[in-house]
């Protein structure tokens, strides 16, 4: 088998592509963001004419991917765990459609909230759902449990949530390849014709179906290989490690021998005679899960006979935050390294945006033109310009989740906070913001959208913009005022121009659109430095 070294992101992205998909589709976000990038520069993902490419949001990636199951082929979608409330409407109701061809979806989470807004577990979604959900401990089986998953979507005509988190997304080990499935599957359309109609009476069907399914579920998790019990003899402590947790837990054991029973475990549902025979055979148990207290309180709920339970809700390990080594070690009352400390001298440095980003131009005419106003009224949205909070600008007021801005304006100003304005930017504004601007519109309110046109999605890597350039036809075909839709050019030299614009239609009782238009820096560099290098090799071979 050919061996390679891979983030787990990469290694599920590569594992799709042996496994025989037809199509990744999905909404860049930390820390799922490499696993499409990854397929999009893939070779054999292009010879084997695989559709990857990033969409509008999570949900039209969900409901892309979705289609191609529809079609009797094998679809993934991935996103961050954000991006899956997004996406909840077409998850939820793919798993009373069921599968066709195997659909996989990915869901990243970000415990510790690296770059997220809050620590949310995607495990609670698959619960919800009632479909199985894998969770793996390595980049191995991150790359495994995409070939498995494929399958068990098939065999039990249901779609399955592959959940990981930050750190095994980003950190990079050796992946034993399987050999490549050839080709992709056939088109064929589902036997049932209206398996993926949910009028009240195809669904009530479809759902009773799904509930009927939970026992196979079920019995596909007891024999799992990603479930098992790893023997110990001191029966005073049964731990329950979950996913990456499993490597934290034995990083402190030589040779990886624990002297405690435990059970591993990396499938869902939770397999219950595992469970019941750990919790029946050992003093007191300690569950190891990243993210949120999911297996402590399903143990505490119904496998609960007595036996102590130890984990986050206890307060053995801390409720927030990711699980490390070092945590691990507390609860299980081992010396714990902390590393070397940061030494006082060096002084922290909070991020920032970047040096000539056209963004600083922008807030700097902004907050100028607010000067006449109270405070309070700037309300931002999800992107690099929400660094805007922060010094020396501190030109925005609320942070809260994708396309929040302009609906917030609007009700700001329902309340009465009279201009209120809303930043998004481009990528956003296309994710999520087009619905609110049409409300706004619809309701005449008094706000002030300025949609920062970077070019990109530039907080996630430079990924391309499907609305780049081409905004104010939009924002126009919405029903925005042509006259009141301003295309502005933020540099240095436009600052009185601009700080003029943006009085102006904060004045204007109505709807009006800012439009600051100029590249993100970063991207603008590294495009000039593939010029450079394209130009330096095409010199060297004349």
């Amino acid at each position: 088998m050919e061996q390679l070294v891979l983030l787990g992101d990469e290694a599920i992205a590569q594992a799709a592509i042996d496994a025989g998909v037809t199509g990744i589709y999905a909404y860049p976000g930390t820390p799922s963001t490499e696993i499409t990038e990854y397929a999009e520069r893939s070779g054999e993902a292009r010879e084997g004419k695989i559709k990857a490419c990033w969409c509008a949001n999570e949900k039209t990636a969900m409901e892309a991917a979705l289609g191609v199951s529809y079609a009797g082929r094998r679809g993934m979608v991935s996103m961050k765990h954000v991006g899956l409330n997004v996406a909840a409407d077409p998850f939820i109701n793919s798993a009373i459609t069921g599968a066709n061809g195997g659909l996989l979806v990915v869901s990243a989470d970000d415990p510790s909230m690296h770059s997220s807004q809050n620590e949310q577990d995607s495990r609670y979604y698959g619960k919800f759902a009632m479909i199985p959900i894998l969770e793996p401990g390595n980049q191995q089986e991150a790359y495994d449990m995409v070939h498995e998953g494929f399958a068990l979507s098939e065999r039990l005509h249901v779609p399955v949530l592959l959940r990981i988190t930050t750190r095994l997304a980003h950190s990079r080990a050796v992946v034993k390849r399987h050999p490549a499935v050839t080709g992709q599957n056939p088109l064929q359309l589902p036997e049932n014709p209206m398996q993926y109609i949910l009028l009240p009476l195809s669904a009530r069907k479809r759902y009773r179906e799904l509930l009927g399914k939970q026992e196979r579920i079920m019995r596909e998790a007891e024999g799992s290989p990603y479930n098992r019990w790893i023997e110990g003899k001191d029966r005073s402590l049964g731990i329950i490690a979950a996913g990456i947790a499993y490597n934290y837990l034995m990083e402190h054991y030589e040779d990886r021998k624990c002297p405690y029973p435990v059970v591993k475990i990396g499938h869902y549902p939770m397999p219950r005679k595992l469970m019941e025979d750990l919790c029946v055979s050992c003093e007191q148990i300690l569950v190891l899960e990243d993210g949120y207290p999911f297996i402590e309180e399903l143990l505490r709920g119904y496998l609960d006979k007595g036996t102590k339970i130890r984990g986050r809700l206890d307060g053995s390990l801390p409720r927030d935050g990711e699980l490390n080594p070092g945590v691990i070690a507390r609860a299980l009352g081992l010396p714990a390294h902390s590393g070397i400390p940061v030494p006082d001298m060096v002084v922290s440095r909070p991020p920032s945006l970047c040096k000539g980003c056209p963004h600083i131009y922008s807030y700097n005419a902004l907050n100028e033109a607010m000067t006449s106003y109270t405070g309070g009224r700037v309300l931002s949205d999800i992107g690099c310009y929400s660094l805007g909070a922060l010094s020396p600008y501190k030109a925005i007021n609320t942070l809260v989740d994708m396309g929040s801005s302009i609906t917030m304006a609007k009700g700001a100003a329902d309340a009465g906070l009279i201009p209120a304005v809303a930043v998004i930017g481009d990528s956003t504004f296309i994710h999520s913001g087009i619905t609110g601007l049409i409300d706004a519109v619809d309701h005449h309110a008094p706000v002030t959208v300025v949609i920062l046109d970077n070019q990109t999605t530039a907080m996630t890597g430079g990924q391309p913009s499907p609305a780049s350039s081409r905004i104010e036809q939009i924002v126009e075909g919405i029903g925005v005022e042509k006259e009141h839709i301003r295309v502005i050019s933020p540099i240095p030299r436009k600052h009185e121009e601009n700080v003029t614009i943006f009085s102006e239609e904060l004045a204007y009782n109505g709807v009006s659109v800012i439009i600051p238009r100029r590249e993100c820096i970063q991207t603008a560099s590294r495009k000039l430095k593939q010029a450079k290098n394209q130009t330096g090799s095409g010199e060297e071979g004349t």
